[in-house]
């Protein structure tokens, strides 16, 4: 049997998957990764979580970045590893969708934000750093572009920031243990497009393996968890899927 004829038959026989994306499945939506040659931390250097609370020029500079789209993690659109993702959803069969991503792709193709569980953020809005209250972009955009303001917060005047997790910031707790809560419930742990090498998140297809679910890996290149998984495609994620879910 082959391994797509694999994947394809343990979809069919589980019934409580979990998918776990990375930024492989936006690669093929034309979004950059953040570590390879020509990934986003190649052309521009992060800023860290400390620097913006910090300084006042990293804080500009982070506002430049998202009002000049030159990240390049918002914009595109779904791709078929998305809209495969988004039927597994909605025929039942995933009812957890853990995301290292930040570019909003998942609920764009139809997957309920509820079912999304974003361990890094999303890049389409921010929130203060204070009271976490939620802030759309274009609250700010003319004062920031026409005048130079920095945004605050509209209710206790906080530091407001893109609700992406930086580097140096914590992970986000609630999203972390909805995370693990889904892990340990799931039969079927299907990663697609994660070099599985940033850790906590990376932990979690261990888990679910040795919590007794079949493990699952599609991914370009090779990663260091294929030797403990069940299915192991290195593949394009948007044709693989296509075949398996015969879309």
């Amino acid at each position: 049997m082959s391994d797509r004829a694999q994947l394809a038959r343990a979809i069919e026989q589980a019934r409580r998957i979990v998918v776990f994306t990375g930024a492989g499945i936006s690669t093929e939506s034309g979004i950059p990764d953040f570590r390879s040659a020509g990934g986003v931390w190649s052309r521009m250097k992060p800023i860290y979580f400390q620097e913006f609370v910090a300084d006042e020029d990293r804080r500009r500079e982070a506002w430049r970045r998202i009002f000049s789209g030159s990240a390049g993690w918002t914009g595109a659109a779904p791709n078929d590893g998305h809209t495969a993702v988004a039927k597994l959803v909605a025929d039942g069969r995933a009812h957890a969708v853990i995301t290292q991503n930040v570019d909003n792709l998942h609920q764009e193709s139809g997957v309920p934000g509820d079912k999304v569980i974003e361990l890094h953020g999303n890049a389409h809005y921010a929130r203060c750093l204070t009271c976490g209250q939620r802030h759309e972009f274009a609250e700010f955009r003319d004062g920031f572009l026409e005048r130079g303001e920095i945004p605050a917060c509209r209710v206790c005047g906080g530091l407001v920031k893109s609700a992406t997790i930086s580097f140096g910031q914590s992970m986000p707790q609630a999203e972390m243990d909805r995370a693990e809560a889904a892990t340990l419930d799931c039969d079927l742990f299907l990663v697609l497009g994660s070099s599985l090498v940033v850790y906590p998140a990376a932990g979690f297809p261990l888990l679910a393996k040795r919590n007794g679910a079949i493990l699952a890996i599609v991914n370009r290149e090779a990663t260091d968890l294929d030797p403990y998984a069940d299915i192991v495609l290195h593949d394009e994620i948007g044709p693989v899927m296509r075949e398996v879910l015969n879309l």
